[in-house]
C-alpha cells in the first residue's frame, strides 16, 4: 500500500478516483428506465393507432375526400411517430448504454441498427419532426374551411422553424465532416 510521504497515511486517492469513475460509467444504466418507458409509450401509441384505424374503417364510407385523407394522414402520422420512437430507443440505447445483444446475431436485425451515431440520430429526429409537422400542416390545409387562421399561421411558422433548424443541423454536420 502506498504511503503519503508527508503524513504517513495510506494514499486512497487512486481508490476514490477509480470508484468515482466506475460509478459514473455505470450511471449510464439509469437511461434504461427512459428506454423501457419509451417502449411502453410505443405500446400505448399502437393502441391509439388501432383506435384510430377502427374509427377510420367504420366511417370511411361516409367521409368526404378531405376527411378521408385526414384520417389516412393521422394513421401515417402515428406510424412515423412509432418509427421515431423505435429509432430513439434503439439508437439511444446502443449509443449511450450498451449494444443490444439480442439483435447482434439476428437475421432480422434492422440494417441501420448500430450505425446511427449521435449526429445521425439528431438529423433523423429533426427530419421526423419536420415530417410529422408537415403531415399535421397538410391535414389542416385539407380542412381549411374549418381551420382557425391564427392557428394555421402558427402551424406554418412552427413548421418553418423546424425546417430551418433541420437545414442548419444538416449544414453543421456537413461542415464538421469536412473539417475532419
Amino acid at each position: 500500500m502506498n504511503q503519503d510521504a508527508t503524513k504517513g497515511q495510506p494514499d486512497n486517492s487512486g481508490f476514490i478516483e477509480k470508484s468515482l469513475e466506475q460509478l459514473i460509467f455505470n450511471s449510464r444504466w439509469i437511461l434504461t428506465i427512459f428506454y423501457v418507458f419509451l417502449v411502453f409509450a410505443l405500446v400505448i401509441l399502437a393502441i391509439k393507432f388501432l383506435q384510430e384505424f377502427a374509427h377510420f374503417s367504420l366511417s370511411f364510407w361516409d367521409a368526404s375526400e378531405a376527411e378521408f385523407l385526414t384520417s389516412v394522414l393521422a394513421l401515417v402520422d402515428k406510424t412515423l411517430l412509432a418509427n421515431l420512437l423505435i429509432l430513439v430507443i434503439f439508437s439511444g440505447y446502443e449509443n449511450f448504454v450498451s449494444v443490444i445483444g439480442a439483435a447482434k446475431d439476428s437475421d432480422d436485425r434492422p440494417r441501420w441498427m448500430g450505425e446511427v451515431d449521435f449526429a445521425g440520430l439528431k438529423l433523423k429526429l429533426i427530419g421526423s419532426i419536420v415530417a410529422l409537422s408537415g403531415i399535421n400542416l397538410l391535414a389542416a390545409f385539407l380542412e381549411i374551411s374549418t381551420t382557425n387562421k391564427d392557428d394555421l399561421g402558427w402551424m406554418i411558422g412552427i413548421h418553418l422553424v423546424f425546417v430551418v433548424t433541420g437545414v442548419l443541423f444538416a449544414l453543421s454536420e456537413r461542415v464538421m465532416i469536412h473539417h475532419k
